[in-house]
């Protein structure tokens, strides 16, 4: 299988190639030339697989320049002893037709450690048989609104012959989330605060890449970027493992037939959660709806219901920053698969979007996305009164994320009439923010000390705070580091030239 890119479909390439560059020279992203298909066999013997077993029966139909050896070795270092539940993940029912997806039982207690523990491996089997890049120093370059950046640096750290670098936004990060990152071990890595936003972060990181002086910076030290965001198709491709791992998991435990659909829904910021959700899809698992959850910054919803997506509009901080994000990067994926792979399409909508800050689907792609997908958000309070009802009804525990899919899981049901039995995406441990979370369950202010707070909320919720999350409170913080945005290519040049 090959991989070509978003804006140049001349680009043909193997998966290692592209899983090493990250990101394609003229700035798309690389996408499989075509979507591999899941066979009844496949599905029966998924049923009886381990989570690290499916994983390579998946990882196979995607990246077919690695040997079986490679790729078994790879998953087993990567799902073997690093979680923290026998199973990698666990599907908790909280009603007959509702089921919540836990993907928060890695390292760093979030959903990123379900790629970001493979992909390090990945990397290096690719840096291997890429001869550019075969005994050269890997730079990972990485902008996170919280949670890409911490897993990231748990999954690269003391790689050989690899460095990661992470941009967080200043203020747009949970206090966990910061002590996380900048409490980080590792020789390895470097951690700088960035004042401004995600989508601050991410367009910088992006035109980093594309830099002339940085690029001849690398090759003077003879070395090479790559990144850990969901740009990258090695970040990508493992997410989609847990949505047909999940399907698996209800298959064998009876509670679905074969081929039954099911919906998924996805708490929903840069796009990758779900864009993996529908590569699932057009690989043959039985989804009948998409459901793009958002909170205030609501760009996406609007897109799927208007055909306008359109960033001119202030980024709202909220208690879910992983979804604080106005330019969803992996979107452009979609608008190419649904434009029919044209090349032309892409360049001429992300071209307004960089002149004008907005573009409008034509009505054939928009029919197609509104077919797929449906759109909604919900603001503070609502995402609060949501984390209330779901413990007070069921005793189960949402974070911020989480709760906004629930929430707009229950607007689409009431909206639609439609009763498929649907997984939710459970993004992260709600001790990654406590404050919020114990905030909407009490309605006092947070204290000032995290980890105060989080006993509290162990106390009143008769829960445990993750041993990931509660060492952070003896290290001590490693990066203090602050850069405004512009400051942020002296930054990367300083880094490169320290290494």
């Amino acid at each position: 299988m090959f991989y070509t890119g978003t804006r140049n479909s001349n680009i043909k390439v193997t998966s290692a190639e592209a899983i090493v560059k990250g990101l394609s020279d003229e700035g798309g992203l690389f996408v499989p030339e075509n979507l591999p298909k899941l066979t009844e066999s496949d599905m029966k013997h998924l049923c009886k697989m381990s989570y690290a077993e499916r994983a390579h029966l998946v990882l196979k139909k995607f990246l077919t320049d690695f040997t079986d050896s490679e790729l078994k070795s790879a998953v087993e270092s990567a799902y073997n002893d690093n979680f923290s539940v026998e199973g990698i993940t666990e599907l908790s029912q909280l009603y007959p037709d509702c089921y919540i997806l836990e993907l928060f039982h890695g390292p760093t207690c979030a959903f990123k450690d379900m790629a970001l523990q493979l992909l390090p491996h990945l990397m290096t089997i690719s840096a291997s048989k890429s001869e550019a890049v075969k005994g050269r120093h890997i730079a990972v370059l990485t902008a996170t609104s919280g949670d890409t950046g911490k897993a990231a640096l748990e999954g690269f750290r003391d790689i050989e012959n690899t460095s990661v670098t992470v941009f967080f936004p200043e203020d747009g990060v949970s206090l966990m989330q910061k002590r996380q990152m900048t409490t980080q071990e590792g020789a390895n890595i470097r951690v700088c605060a960035v004042k401004g936003n995600f989508d601050d972060c991410q367009t910088g990181v992006k035109e980093i890449f594309s830099d002339s002086d940085l690029k001849a910076q690398l090759a003077e030290k003879d070395m090479v970027f790559s990144s850990a965001n969901s740009i990258n198709w090695g970040r990508l491709v493992p997410q989609i493992v847990y949505y047909i791992s999940a399907y698996a998991s209800l298959l064998a435990a009876g509670e679905i037939e074969q081929g039954e659909k099911v919906n998924i829904c996805v708490p929903t910021g840069n796009f990758g959660n779900i864009l993996a959700a529908y590569y699932s899809r057009e690989m043959g698992l039985p989804v009948n709806k998409l459901i793009c959850a958002s909170n205030s910054n609501n760009v996406l919803t609007d897109c799927i219901n208007t055909g306008v997506y359109d960033k001119n509009r202030e980024l709202v901080l909220t208690a879910s920053p992983s979804m604080d994000i106005l330019v969803s990067s992996n979107f452009e994926r979609l608008l190419y698969h649904l434009s029919g792979n044209n090349e032309s399409v892409i360049k001429a909508l992300f071209a307004d979007l960089k002149e004008e800050g907005r573009y409008r689907l034509s009505s054939v792609i928009h029919e197609k996305l509104k077919a797929l997908f449906y759109g909604g958000w919900c603001d503070e309070g609502q995402t609060g009164q949501t984390i209330r009802d779901v413990f007070t009804e069921y005793g189960y525990l949402l974070d911020t994320h989480t709760a906004v899919a629930y929430k707009i899981y229950t607007d689409y049901r009431k909206n639609s009439g439609d009763s498929t039995k649907t997984i939710i995406t459970a993004t992260a441990s709600p001790y990654k923010f406590c404050a919020a979370v114990k905030g909407a369950l009490t309605g006092e202010a947070p204290e000032a000390d995290e980890f105060i707070t989080a006993r509290k909320l162990e106390e009143l919720t008769n829960t445990k705070m993750p041993e990931p999350l509660a060492r952070t409170q003896s290290l001590p913080v490693r990066f203090a580091d602050s850069v405004e945005i512009s400051e942020m290519k002296r930054a990367v040049s300083g880094i490169i030239s320290s290494l």
